[in-house]
């Protein structure tokens, strides 16, 4: 896949290469601010897509996380082993499962976004105020792309 040429030349490309390493750095550090250190990140992750998205077939999910259907299966048997989903009867299809989350899985990701949410709030509580209100000016732009 081709890269698209950005308009302003080498300001562009060095910003995006800062923008992207800013974002990697931060996405690692927060990972490591998890509640339940037992669960594999993309284990997490399917567990948050269960909680924005509601719930989905293992096909579903596999597409979201962007992994083969074999990986979720054995993603979701684990997950179903640690009480934090379970398969139900799709309503339409009888061949097929639905992965539903558990209030333990609900409870376990709400104290989680909390711990995450108080790290990053010492963090920026370390910023000065023209600082913070560009940072919270950026978060809908960042937001955008997270969801593009």
């Amino acid at each position: 896949m081709n890269m698209p040429e950005l308009s302003h030349g080498g300001e562009d490309d060095a910003a995006v290469n800062a923008l992207r390493s800013a974002v990697m750095r931060l996405s690692r550090r927060l990972k490591h601010q998890r509640v339940d250190e037992s669960l594999s990140p993309t284990e997490m992750s399917v567990l948050g897509t269960l909680a924005r998205c509601g719930s989905a077939t293992p096909g579903e999910l596999a597409r979201k996380e962007h992994v083969q259907p074999p990986s979720m299966t054995r993603i979701v048997a684990l997950l179903e082993a640690k009480g934090l989903v379970r398969l139900e009867p799709h309503p339409d299809d009888r061949r097929q499962k639905v992965v539903t989350q558990t209030e333990r899985a609900e409870s376990m990701l709400e104290e989680s976004r909390r711990k995450r949410n108080a790290w990053l709030a010492e963090l920026t509580g370390e910023l000065d105020e023209e600082e913070w209100a560009a940072l919270r000016a950026a978060a809908p732009v960042l937001e955008k792309l997270a969801q593009m």
